[in-house]
């Protein structure tokens, strides 16, 4: 049975077990505004600062602390003083990642299976009859007008639309805008006394929306955040970022030379912390700090690149196996894991010419400088909380949302997606990869060693599509800082354990409307036991019309040929613990644990509101070479 009670001014339905909960932890829910919770630092009482870090497209064994050999001192040190968890799985894709990142929903549970929807106005559609506003709320900060594409390439994605609206009859798990019963991390946070920010790529919001009243309903301000700084799709220029502030896009910056995005927003994370330690030190943040590494366009200055001189030489093979020895030497992957085959598709580096050689491990040190600039950034960020003491009682979930961008096989140089430099004319400007004249995306094969030791990598369903980074810290509550955890977990799993760390919950009611049920679980247990009992042990996946189910330490994985019915799909079976990189596909020999799998897939997608199933259209251009003309499938 529910009763209805008031959650800081708002009427929250909770079971009627949980009010003797309540009357013993008065800040869980209480009537009236939030006590205002005690100095964190100097109360091991308060509640916790939370700083949740989003890396962009880095692979799992680019950062030092996982194997890479990319300068990342400072996300190493959070390791250092945190756990690395090896189990962590994303959605594959960065809007998907982020929703669920925020939601702890599904992605198809809430309409952003794959990427936030694009520019087209929806016809015959209107306005949120409460103008997107969070909670009712009056929007803050709103004032009008898209800002235009930039030069005759576009520069930075923008895109140039007439504000549009949701079409109210569109429920697919593919439309590409959340539901607005859909309470976020940063919503549940603010309800109970925090202040909230976001700085970054946001890439939640669909084109058609532009900040103005009643075309912003997804923009963070309407999402629970009290303050939002950064771009609205999903990657910008790093020298002209077109940007938001709250609601309302703003000039592009003029920034020093040798400064670029990921400084300007550290210098805005800072501020924020600075203004709000001077306005109420004791109430508790929530900042949501997305940095664009290393997402393309891979921009940084010329001292960065040239750091990583010859290290690349060596090629994408090498490479690779060198980060696998590391990985085991680090314990970041089983030991008995053997190095999957090179991908079909990416060709060996001994393959390639001498042009081609040069010109492409150049690409791999733009991005090695790119990645190390934006781990500096997140340097000063960390620095400011050591420096005032707020690192004691800040809790940090550092991630990466999904795997090594896998876009490009020749790579972007001017233009990151659909360009096609030549290799001689990229030789030829060489000097220019990195700066503002060009926006780079590296080859896939790069991807590939990002990967390591898993098969693919962005947007397959594969381990090395899913399978990334993720580190915790928070002094005093993790009791072995330095260790790993092998529990399985998942990007759904994060804001519940937030919420449970600040002594919090999801409301399953807000303000008289039914908020869609949280699939995520709390893993707060595993900071102080390696031996807690994981989160969940099944996890559906489901993009574009390629599948996967993890059931304990066994998954499984079908690949979706384009025009063919869904029930032709070729399944492949792998059990983890034996062949933890998915190597060895036991489909042909295990035919009823198959059968179980295929049908739990099912179930799980009933139960998500990922069906029916639909083609991908283009975007299944990019998994071409698992489906040859001739000859058997190259998974």
């Amino acid at each position: 049975m529910l009763k209805t009670i008031k959650r800081y001014g708002c009427k929250v339905c909770v079971p009627l077990g949980t009010l003797a909960i309540v009357a013993l932890v008065p800040r869980l829910v209480k009537a009236g505004p939030p006590a205002a919770p005690p100095s964190p630092a100097n109360a091991d009482s308060a509640k916790p600062n939370v700083l949740v870090v989003v890396m962009d497209d880095v692979g799992y064994s680019d950062i030092g602390a996982y194997g890479g050999e990319i300068k990342t001192p400072n996300i190493d040190s959070l390791a250092r003083d945190g756990l690395r968890y090896l189990r962590f799985d994303t959605n594959a894709v960065c809007s998907a990642t982020r929703a669920s990142l925020l939601t702890a929903r599904n992605d198809d549970t809430v309409k952003m299976e794959g990427l936030a929807a694009g520019p087209g106005p929806v016809p015959g559609a209107q306005p949120l009859a409460r103008g997107g506003a969070p909670f009712g709320a009056p929007a803050r900060g709103a004032r009008g007008g898209a800002r235009g594409a930039l030069g005759a390439r576009g520069r930075g994605g923008a895109v140039t639309a007439q504000p549009g609206f949701r079409d109210p009859k569109d429920q697919s798990p593919r439309s590409g805008w959340m539901p607005l019963n859909a309470e976020t991390v940063a919503q549940a946070l603010k309800m109970d006394g925090y202040t909230t920010w976001a700085l970054g790529k946001w890439h939640l919001a669909p084109q058609f929306e532009d900040g103005s009243p009643g075309h912003n309903a997804d923009f963070p301000l309407q999402r629970g955040f009290d303050y939002f700084y950064g771009y609205r799709d999903g990657w910008t220029d790093q020298y002209r970022p077109i940007l938001y502030e709250d609601n309302h896009s703003i000039p592009i910056p003029n920034y020093p030379y040798g400064d670029l995005l990921a400084w300007d927003l550290a210098n805005h994370a800072i501020s924020q912390m600075k203004t709000h330690e001077a306005k109420d030190p004791k109430q508790p943040f929530f900042m949501y700090l997305a940095f664009t590494q290393a997402h393309t366009p891979y921009q940084v200055p010329q001292s960065y690149i040239q750091q990583y001189d010859g290290v690349y030489d060596k090629g994408w093979d090498a490479i690779r196996a060198a980060r696998f020895q590391r990985e085991k030497v680090l314990g970041v992957i089983p030991q008995n894991a053997v190095l999957s085959p090179r991908n079909p598709g990416d060709p060996a580096w001994d393959t390639l010419t001498p042009t081609q050689k040069k010109v492409y491990a150049q690409f791999m040190q733009t991005y090695a400088g790119y990645l190390q600039y934006g781990d500096q950034q997140l340097g000063r960020v960390l620095g400011y909380l050591h420096g005032t003491g707020l690192d004691k009682n800040t809790l940090i979930v550092l991630l990466s949302d999904n795997g090594p961008a896998s876009e490009s096989k020749g790579g972007g140089f001017y233009n990151p997606y659909g360009a096609s430099t030549s290799v001689a004319e990229m030789e030829s400007h060489l000097n220019e990869l990195g700066g503002p004249e060009t926006e780079p995306l590296y080859q896939r094969a790069w991807a590939m060693a990002g990967a390591t030791p898993f098969r693919r990598y962005k947007l397959w369903p594969y381990l090395g599509g899913v399978r990334d980074d993720m580190i915790v810290s928070w002094p005093g509550h993790v009791q072995d800082p330095g260790s790993t955890r092998d529990q399985y977990t998942h990007v759904i799993d994060i804001a519940p354990t937030i919420l449970a760390a600040a002594g919090t919950h999801f409301a399953p009611t807000i303000a008289g409307v039914k908020q869609i049920p949280v699939a995520g679980k709390s893993f707060l247990d595993s900071f102080e036991s390696p031996k807690a009992p994981p989160s969940r042990t099944i996890q559906y996946f489901l993009l574009w019309g390629n599948r996967a189910i993890t059931d304990g330490n066994w998954r499984a994985v079908a690949m979706h040929k384009p025009g063919t019915p869904f029930t032709q799909d070729r399944w492949q079976l792998f059990n983890l613990t034996t062949d933890p990189t998915e190597v060895t596909d036991l489909a042909p020999t295990d035919p009823e644990k198959l059968a179980q799998m295929k049908a739990l897939w099912q179930s799980q997608a009933k139960l998500v509101g990922a069906l029916p199933l639909e083609e991908a259209g283009g975007r299944s251009r990019g998994y071409a070479d698992a489906f040859p003309p001739t000859g058997p499938y190259n998974y």
